[in-house]
C-alpha cells in the first residue's frame, strides 16, 4: 500500500508541476484571480493535511501572504519537497491510524492516515481540473496530467519550469 501511495504523491508533485508550467506560459492566467485562489486553497490544503499528519499545529496562510505567482509556487514545491520526505519515513503500519482533522470533528468517525493522504490526491486533482478548464477559457492549452500517462510515460520527474 506504500508503494501505491508513493507513486500518487509522485504523480501529483508531477501534475502540478504541469499545470504551474502552463499557467505559467499564459500571463493572464497567472494573474488571474480564480486560478490564484484555487491554487492557494490547494495547495494550503496540502500543507495543512501534512501538518496533521506530522502532529504538529496547522500554519494557515492567505493568498495575501503570497505577492507574486512564484512565491506562491514556491509555496506548493515546499509542499511537494516536504510530503516526500514524509512518505519516505512513513511506517506503513501507521496508515490505519486515525486522525485528528478539526474540520472533520462533526463527523462520527475520524478518517485514517491513508483515508486522509487519499483525500488529499483527490482534492488536488480537482482543482487542477477546475483550472485546467479556466486556464483554456484564458486561451492557454491545459497539460494532460492524467495518472496512466504519467506511467506510460516512465514516471517522469517533475519540472517546474
Amino acid at each position: 500500500m506504500l508503494t501505491v501511495f508513493k507513486d500518487l504523491f509522485s504523480h501529483q508533485t508531477w501534475a502540478d508541476a504541469e499545470h504551474w508550467r502552463a499557467i505559467d506560459a499564459i500571463p493572464a492566467a497567472s494573474a488571474d484571480s480564480e486560478i490564484r485562489n484555487r491554487l492557494h486553497h490547494y495547495h494550503l490544503t496540502q500543507h495543512a493535511f501534512l501538518d496533521i499528519w506530522h502532529g504538529t499545529e496547522i500554519r494557515m496562510t492567505k493568498l495575501e501572504d503570497f505577492p507574486s505567482s512564484g512565491a506562491l509556487k514556491d509555496y506548493a514545491r515546499a509542499y511537494h519537497r516536504d510530503v516526500a520526505v514524509f512518505l519516505e519515513r512513513l511506517d506503513a503500519a501507521l496508515l490505519s491510524r486515525a486522525m485528528d482533522v478539526p474540520w472533520f470533528k462533526k463527523f462520527p468517525v475520524q478518517p485514517t492516515l491513508a483515508e486522509t493522504m487519499h483525500q488529499v490526491i483527490l482534492h488536488s486533482a480537482q482543482h487542477r481540473a477546475q483550472n485546467a478548464s479556466r486556464l483554456r477559457s484564458l486561451g492557454g492549452q491545459p497539460p494532460i496530467t492524467d495518472f496512466i500517462l504519467w506511467v506510460c510515460s516512465g514516471k517522469p520527474a517533475p519540472s517546474w519550469g
